[in-house]
């Protein structure tokens, strides 16, 4: 039998080496456990290398670390104050994998996670390697699954689509007429890259909802825990959908936000609106629309357990996936633990889906 033919024992499988998966390994290091994190890149940094340059985190660094080693501060310099940038971020989970020696397998796709006869999972990679575990630790994150709403005439549309995921800054757009979508973070900080560079148009589905000026991860963060502690009230999503980060700050200050209600559909060469707060028929010509409409769990690998959904969702209690032992979900959002797709916040759902995944 080939090496590639092989099957890999551990008795803990990671897929995904971003933020959610390193945070999980620190907790199996600490518990000595046996276990790899198999992850489709060829470098460290999960998502993060593959965002725009001007993204900055909600948070100061020191407000957001994974357990075990803090995020160097930054020095405070250009208009991102001391929000640390994406470089910034990949260089800290560089650091983080080197400081515990994590067992991190680079450029390992996996295709798909299935139960093994007596009892645990069987992993297959695209390459036809294989690992079998008695568990498995789910945290690919949402980066490789953008989500395009379907509008009219989308198809015949003979500009450029981008979404956010493969936005790289406003130097593609200079001096053309661009429509930014979306009314949440990405969609504010990337019209407020754009403003000065092109001819804008903002589409949100409503007014944009600021949170106060004063307010950002740190705050988030303790909302949420306070939610998941029962002490709180809505959550998060009370307080507002745009993070005010400098950058963000300084363009809406400067009267360079103007958010214009969603376009309907679609013509060949822009744009149409019809009845929503705009008269019939009017059009705008444009070259491009950038897509900020987030992203969909990426858990096509876990399609062949025949998991349980609840609207749309993988049924889950806190990361663990009570139907399926030894199965947890790690990182994709509050339905999988409060705050779990934020650095500071997938820190507690690590540490508790590792100890109850070593506890059996």
């Amino acid at each position: 039998m080939s090496d590639r033919a092989a099957v890999t024992e551990r008795d803990v499988v990671v897929v995904g080496g971003g933020q959610s998966g390193l945070a999980a390994g620190y907790y199996l290091t600490r518990a000595g456990a046996d276990f790899e994190i198999l992850d489709a890149a060829d470098a460290p940094g999960g998502a993060w290398p593959h965002t725009w340059p001007s993204l900055r985190l909600f948070s100061p660094a020191e407000y957001s670390s994974l357990p075990g080693k803090r995020m160097p501060a930054t020095d405070g310099a250009g208009s991102g104050g001391e929000n640390p940038d994406a470089d910034h971020v990949v260089e800290y989970l560089r650091g983080y994998e080197e400081r515990y020696d994590l067992p991190v397998r680079r450029g390992i796709r996996v295709a798909r996670v299935e139960h093994a006869d007596g009892g645990g999972f069987l992993i297959h990679a695209g390459d036809g390697r294989t690992w079998r575990s008695r568990v498995v630790i789910s945290a690919t994150g949402t980066w490789s699954r953008p989500f395009v709403p379907a509008v009219p005439g989308a198809a015949g549309f003979r500009g450029e689509q981008v979404h956010s995921a493969h936005y790289r800054g406003p130097d593609p757009f200079a001096g053309r007429r661009v429509v930014v979508v979306g009314g949440a973070n990405s969609g504010a900080q990337i019209a407020a890259d754009l403003a000065e560079h092109c001819d804008l148009t903002w589409c949100t589905l409503g007014p944009p909802r600021y949170l106060p000026d004063d307010v950002d991860g740190r705050e988030l963060f303790r909302v949420a825990s306070a939610a998941v502690r029962g002490q709180g009230g809505g959550g998060v999503a009370e307080l507002g959908d745009i993070v005010v980060v400098p950058p963000v700050r300084a363009a809406r200050d400067a009267g360079l936000l103007r958010a214009t209600p969603m376009f309907t559909r679609f013509s060949g060469d822009g744009v149409e609106w019809g009845g929503v707060d705009r008269d019939d028929g009017e059009a705008a010509r444009v070259d491009a629309v950038i897509w900020c409409t987030g992203f969909r769990p990426a858990l096509g690998h876990l399609s062949g357990l025949g998991l349980a959904r609840r609207g749309g969702r993988i049924v889950t209690e806190g990361p663990r996936v009570p139907d399926v032992p030894g199965l947890y979900l790690l990182g994709y959002g509050d339905w999988c633990g409060a705050a779990s797709a934020t650095l500071i916040g997938v820190g507690q759902w690590a540490r508790g889906a590792v100890g109850d995944a070593l506890a059996d």
